[in-house]
């Protein structure tokens, strides 16, 4: 038999990869398209979040809102003018400090211009006195040159007496002149000391006022925002429930008049609530307030709706 060939080797090669198959394993997943941020105003370079929360005006009915969008109102009215109480509180107690100032400028810029007055009056009252001395002094001249050409004892006596009283006249118009001069040098000592302390007290105002301008600025833009939506909040709400809601706010601490319950408890005042009560308020059919705060009670899930 003849034999057969010899098959050559064959070389083995690396099989050359995919360029497809390489392409879709290194292909890096396209980033996702990036959400446009909503613009978030905040107040102090990120100190106060004065974002808002979306107000929906309750379906247009033939009757009044109903008390979940009541409730809804009022909850979205107390997240925003709790973020502006927020930035009032930044400023501290700085527009007091300022508004106390200017009663003090006020009151003594009133002070310095009475005891002015009353110095006034007092060297009017010197120049009385004066004139009074000139005229008693001339009278008593006039006596004497009288008295030399009287016919008898008694107009003698009578034109004496007449020169005493004169001459007294003269010594307690002197009298008078010294306590007026006594009293203008001490309320011209409280005019300067007053004068002193006002100037002291305009230099503070004008440093606070500075530092009240300052931070204003920066918030004010953040406050007007909010203040905006406020009021459009406050308009889903009917008058008599907003009055209430103004009149809890004025009396509550932290100016909350609607709270959430949490934990079983309000949380306003965390006294604890009854479970049929928490029924109710988790049903929103009708306004509900704590029977120990009198703040406006909503369930935990409101605010997510």
């Amino acid at each position: 038999m003849a034999k057969k060939p010899a098959k050559k080797p064959v070389k083995k090669t690396a099989s050359k990869p995919n360029k497809k198959a390489v392409k879709k394993v290194i292909k890096k997943p396209a980033p996702a398209p990036k959400k446009k941020e909503k613009p978030i105003e905040m107040a102090l370079e990120g100190i106060i979040d004065t974002t808002v929360p979306k107000i929906t005006p309750p379906a247009k009915t033939k009757g009044d809102p109903s008390a979940e969008a009541k409730l809804k109102a009022l909850f979205d009215l107390q997240q925003i003018d709790s973020k502006i109480d927020k930035i009032r509180i930044v400023r501290g107690e700085l527009p007091m400090e300022v508004s106390d100032l200017e009663d003090e400028i006020v009151g003594l810029e009133t002070r310095i211009d009475n005891y002015s007055s009353e110095v006034k009056q007092l060297e009017e009252q010197i120049s009385k006195k004066k004139q009074g001395i000139k005229d008693a002094k001339e009278a008593s001249k006039k006596y004497e040159t009288q008295q030399n050409k009287v016919k008898n004892n008694r107009e003698y006596d009578s034109l004496t007496k007449e020169i005493e009283y004169q001459n007294l006249e003269m010594q307690l118009s002197d009298k008078r002149i010294k306590e007026f001069n006594a009293e203008i040098a001490a309320k011209n000592q409280i005019i300067e000391a007053s004068k002193q302390t006002l100037s002291e007290k305009k230099k503070d105002l004008k440093v606070k006022k500075e530092e009240l301008e300052s931070i204003v600025a920066e918030t004010e833009k953040e406050e007007s925002y909010l203040t905006k939506h406020s009021k459009q909040a406050a308009n889903i709400v009917d008058q008599r429930l907003f009055t209430a809601y103004k009149r809890i706010r004025e009396n509550a601490l932290n100016g909350l008049a609607v709270v959430m319950v949490q934990r079983d408890a309000c949380g306003g005042c965390f006294n604890k609530i009854p479970p049929q009560r928490q029924i109710e308020i988790r049903q929103r059919k009708k306004i509900i307030v704590c029977e120990h705060c009198g703040r406006i009670l909503v369930d935990g899930e409101i605010g997510k709706n």
